[in-house]
């Protein structure tokens, strides 16, 4: 499966949205069927999103755009007994993974990957094919975080949802300014990722137009570990690739260290030596070669 950088939620109930999303450079376009669409517009939105898929997979004639952008679909909660009807419209030819939010236990992704496992052979789709992505938006979920990103080879990416998780926590908030009263949690979670062998998808930035809070809180979050970002809008998306690609300045560090242990392996001398006045060995190389490999 492609990058993960970011990840856009685009509204199942709003067909100009969706109209729009075929033109939109994000890594992830995640149809959304959960909380910005009403009860009443569920089934109305399962037939659009089912709709869109068949419309981008039909328009995408050269396959290395259909590789490079992952098509996913965010269903209602498990608690919400509506994901096997959400499966149902929308497992077709063409979606390449589920956002299940709110997961909170291991039995729920195994479910989840059983309805998979029926609809795959139904519809003539590889088994296995379809990735699922958990978010984790309460204190159980975090506490479940590893075990959920671990239970299933489905899983792909692991997500983050802020807001939920501050609501099941009963903390209010007026803004974005609260990064001690959710610290904990928003970095657990890139570590279970990680842990698992997953990618690990920071949770939304809220407000447009705070594109200076939107950079630092970017900067932040792959401090922690993450690999990429939800977004609500397709102004954010540069400004999250920007901070999820190597900068020229980390390209350059990453040159200057293969080439350094390279020649030092050349002449046989330690394994550690020095560049520009700090040591380095093994890891940094490993880190090294990620970076540039990252660049490519």
């Amino acid at each position: 499966m492609g990058s993960s950088r970011s990840l856009i939620f685009i509204p199942g109930n709003n067909q100009r949205f969706l109209e729009k999303s075929k033109g939109i450079n994000s890594d992830i376009i995640c149809y959304d069927l959960e909380d910005s669409v009403p009860a009443e517009e569920k089934e109305v939105a399962r037939g659009l999103i089912e709709a869109t898929i068949i419309s981008l997979k039909n328009s995408n004639s050269n396959p290395e755009i259909r590789k490079e952008r992952i098509v996913a679909v965010r269903t209602n909660s498990p608690n919400s007994k509506q994901i096997s009807s959400d499966l149902d419209k929308v497992v077709i030819e063409g979606l390449d993974a589920i956002v299940v939010p709110k997961v909170e236990k291991v039995s729920q992704i195994l479910e989840i990957s059983e309805l998979l496992d029926h609809l795959e052979i139904e519809r003539n789709i590889p088994r296995g094919y379809l990735r699922i992505m958990p978010s984790i938006e309460s204190a159980l979920g975090v506490v479940n975080a590893f075990e959920i990103a671990n239970c299933n080879e489905r899983n792909s990416s692991i997500l983050f949802g802020i807001f939920d998780f501050l609501h099941d926590m009963k903390i209010d908030t007026p803004d974005m300014d609260i990064l001690n009263s959710y610290m904990y949690a928003r970095a657990k979670v890139p570590v279970d990722a990680r842990a698992a062998g997953l990618d690990s998808i920071d949770s939304i930035w809220q407000d447009i137009n705070d594109i200076d809070g939107l950079n630092k809180d970017l900067r932040l979050g792959k401090k922690f570990g993450y690999t990429g970002k939800c977004i609500i809008h397709p102004s954010q998306i540069d400004h999250v690739h920007k901070i999820f690609n190597p900068s020229i300045q980390d390209i350059q560090w990453a040159t200057k260290v293969v080439q350094a242990l390279d020649n030092a392996q050349k002449n046989l001398a330690s394994g550690a030596v020095k560049l520009e006045g700090k040591m380095i060995d093994a890891v940094h190389y490993k880190q090294a070669k990620r970076i540039l490999d990252s660049a490519k």
